[in-house]
């Protein structure tokens, strides 16, 4: 909120299981659902994936910073949650200057 940004998520999810997630860790922001990834695939982030030898699709964790005027000012890509909401944080502060 400092930094006046909005956080939101998406998957491809049901509503049931995304309570049920944001419950469980505490998640203080929206988690939108996107049953048909057709949300993911406009961004696409909805990729082949190989999940321990068995190849699938899914969502590959990504990050987008969107200005007020809708412009995609910033893409995190392949993210690792670790350290991953500093990043974030800074390059809110870089294009906020």
């Amino acid at each position: 909120s400092d930094l006046n940004a909005t956080v939101v998520g998406i998957s491809a999810d049901d509503a049931k299981s995304h309570k049920k997630f944001c419950d469980e860790l505490g998640l203080n922001f929206t988690l939108l659902c996107d049953p048909d990834a057709e949300v993911c695939k406009k961004y696409d982030v909805w990729r082949e994936k190989n999940v321990f030898g068995t190849k699938t699709e899914g969502i590959e964790r990504t990050t987008f910073l969107i200005d007020p005027e809708g412009k995609v000012r910033s893409i995190y890509g392949r993210v690792k949650p670790v350290g991953h909401a500093q990043k974030v944080i800074e390059g809110l502060r870089s294009f906020q200057k």
